[in-house]
This record gives C-alpha cells, structure tokens and sequence, in this order.
C-alpha cells in the first residue's frame, strides 16, 4: 500500500476504462439484439472470438490492421445475419428460451469449428507500429494502444447514437422495437429491420474481440469468459439498454483494473458481487425496465 501514488491510481483507472471500452462494444451488440429482437444471444462470446480470428486470417492475407478493423466487422456481422435468417428467424414468438438455446449450441459449433481450422493453441496478434509504447497523459505514460481502444470505442458509441437517433433507418429499427406490427401496416418489412440489427450487433462484438486480439492474443475459448462479463455488464446496465451498457461496461472495468490493484485474486469475483449488490437494490438493473424479461 506504501506503493499507490494518486498517479499511480489514476493510470489504474485508465486501464479500467481501456478494459471497460471493450465490454462496452461487446454489451451494446448484446443490448441491442436484446432490446430490439428480445433474444439472448449467447453466441455472442463466438462471434467476439471470430472477429479476433477474421482479423488475424486477414493480416495474414496482407491486409494492414486499419483495413481489417473495417473488414472483419462486415465479414462477421453478415455470418450473423446469415445466422438470423436461417436459424434464429423461425424461433421469434415462441418465448425466450428457444432462440437462448439454439444461440447457446451455435456457440459450441462455431467454437469447435475454429478448433478444427485453427487449432486449439492461441496465436499472438501484432499491435500496430504506430500505436505501439506509451504516450503521456501528464499524470504518466500510458500504452497508447489502450488509449486507442477507448478512442475507438467513444467513435463507434457516437456514430451508432447518431444512426439511431437521426437517420430515417435508425427511426424505423426504434419503432420496429416498439410496436413491429404498426411497422407493418406501414409497409416497412420489419424481418428485413431485424436482419440489420443482428448483423450490426454481431458486427460490434467483432470488432470487440478484433481490439481484445493484440492485448491477450486469440484462442477458440477467448469468448467463453467474456461472454460471462458481457453479460454481466448487461445485467447491471439493465437488458436492452444501450445507455446502461456503456455506464456498466465503464464500471466494470474499473471495477476490475481496482481490484487487480488491490487484491488481484478477486478481480473476477468483484464483478459478479458487483451484479450482486445491483440487482438486490434494483433487479431491473441500472436503467432496466420492469418486467422486459417476462
């Protein structure tokens, strides 16, 4: 304890919030399949996986790492489109447990599936040249690559708000999670609305998992532990609310990065307490409504 510095504790604090940006992308995809479409999806852990694993089969192939931070969000976002049409489409209506369970078993198909392409040893995942080292933040030098993380996470945060917020498409996806039958009797083909929305949510956990690759590198069972924490973060934040994802995901990480400094043997327990104490004071989760899962 003789050791902590307020430098010391506020550069903690930053790596909080580098990790928090991660789960932020990873619980917004989460949010908002869950608050538009009511599925829980838990491949979503897989598609994170394949976002990192996209990203390394595409810089092999030559492409630099800003192409792959565009290309293996699409290439996974349309994998997930593809997974909503043919499969989790013919499950709406039928209660929330039929699209969790058939999510559940795709998640052991596309994680056995890497293992048998890639093997079941990780590989390592270059950082850029560019943002590699650290940068002053007056308080001290921080890895630039994490700052990097947050800026890209401040950007996708920005760009989706305004999609939603003040594009006519962002309109329809609000009210197609509404009333879709009022979406339908204005002739707006809501399937097609929904096929959009998992594809962007599917595409953010990509490019979470393509972000995480540099910082712990890939393996198939990469997504399997952060699903836990994602969904922990949208358990806190409350389901189907994307301000509640970021507030959660932000605080989760600190909540991590503080306790590692404190007592590192209950970094993981911590999030879970976390849940804990949240849902005991307001099951609904921060900014939860009452009820949505019923």
């Amino acid at each position: 304890m003789d050791g902590l510095t307020p430098d010391l504790l506020v550069l903690q604090l930053f790596t909080g919030l580098a990790l928090g940006a991660i789960y932020v992308l990873l619980a917004l995809g989460m949010s908002l399949l869950f608050g538009m479409l009511t599925v829980v999806n838990f491949a979503h852990g897989a598609f994170y996986m394949l976002g990192a694993y996209a990203g390394l089969v595409l810089l092999g192939m030559g492409f630099n790492f800003w192409a792959c931070l565009i290309i293996a969000p699409i290439i996974v976002g349309s994998l997930g489109m593809l997974c909503e049409r043919f499969l989790i489409r013919h499950l709406y209506g039928r209660g929330i447990d039929y699209p969790l369970l058939l999510t559940f078993g795709l998640s052991y198909v596309l994680v056995e599936l890497v293992r048998i392409f890639f093997g079941t040893s990780g590989y390592p995942v270059d950082t850029p040249d560019i943002l590699q080292g650290a940068s002053d933040i007056w308080i001290g030098y921080f890895p630039t690559y994490r700052l990097f993380v947050i800026g890209v996470a401040v950007v996708v945060l920005t760009a989706l708000w305004l999609f939603l917020e003040r594009t006519p498409y962002g309109l329809i996806i609000r009210a197609g999670a509404r009333d879709p039958q009022i979406v339908r009797i204005l002739g707006i083909d809501v399937a097609r609305v929904w096929l959009v929305v998992f594809g962007i949510g599917t595409g953010l956990a990509a490019l979470a998992g393509l972000l995480a690759a540099p910082l712990q590198g890939t393996s198939p069972e990469m997504g399997s532990t952060i699903l836990a924490e994602s969904f922990v973060v949208t358990v806190v934040g409350g389901m189907g609310s994307l301000v509640g994802a970021v507030v959660a995901g932000l605080l989760v990480g600190v909540v991590v990065a503080m306790t590692s400094l404190f007592a590192p043997e209950m970094a993981q327990v911590a999030i879970f307490a976390l849940m804990a104490v949240v849902l005991l004071v307001r099951p609904q989760g921060f900014f939860g409504r009452a009820g949505l899962m019923s």
